[in-house]
């Protein structure tokens, strides 16, 4: 998929804000397939992703692992166990090869409260994803739902996507329904999600195959 210019968090801060950050972080490399952390554990380091794209895990009861977001360059990960010291809420995959800064969670902490700009960068992050979650409810009728049907045709992206001018076509290596069954929702409600899709032009599709024409709206919604 190429470089992917970096967003969110990262894009939010200045030069100087950066340099603090990097500072207090350690500069790591993880493989395509390894797991970054993982749901429940007690670690409160905060990520920051430089290059690569992630997927966020949630365990279901009954033992099933449903992917709930994907994460790409810019993005903060981990700040919520730093910041209400509590168990890791979501398991992170690697999607491809990432380049992170690791900052142990009592920096990242000290940093929100002595740099403002980090804190309101940080705040920008967490308040666009609790609007993206409303978005969600309202505009494909469910955002549980709408949310994971984005984050599956991302990580299929990263995964299997061909580069097409500014477009993505992926081949899809499995039915709707296997999908659906993936993503943790019904049939019904992954064909309702990605008929919304193609109505607002962020894909369209055929048999066996997603183009994705707009890519940053697809990332949105998964976040």
């Amino acid at each position: 998929m190429g470089t992917v210019e970096p967003t969110g968090f990262w894009a939010e801060l200045g030069p100087a804000d950066r340099r603090k950050v990097a500072e207090s972080a350690t500069r790591r490399s993880f493989r395509r397939g390894q797991t970054v952390c993982r749901e429940g554990d007690l670690s409160s380091v905060v990520l920051v992703l430089l290059s690569g794209h992630v997927r966020i895990v949630h365990g279901t009861p009954d033992g099933r692992d449903v992917v709930v977001g994907v994460r790409s360059a810019g993005d903060v990960i981990g700040e919520l166990a730093a910041i209400d010291d509590l168990p890791r809420s979501a398991t992170v995959e690697a999607l491809d090869d990432l380049d992170v800064l690791e900052i142990p969670g009592d920096r990242f902490v000290s940093l929100c409260r002595t740099r403002s700009r980090i804190s309101w960068a940080l705040l920008l992050v967490l308040s666009a994803r609790l609007r993206s979650v409303g978005r969600q409810w309202l505009d494909v009728g469910g955002g549980a739902a709408a949310r994971r049907v984005a984050a599956q045709l991302m990580q299929l992206a990263v995964q299997h996507g061909v580069p097409r001018g500014d477009d993505i076509r992926i081949a899809v290596p499995a039915t709707q329904a296997e999908l659906a069954m993936t993503a943790a929702i019904s049939r019904e409600s992954w064909a309702r999600a990605t008929r919304e899709l193609r109505r607002l032009g962020v894909i369209s599709t055929g048999r066996r195959q997603v183009t994705i024409h707009r890519m940053a709206e697809l990332r949105r919604l998964a976040s």
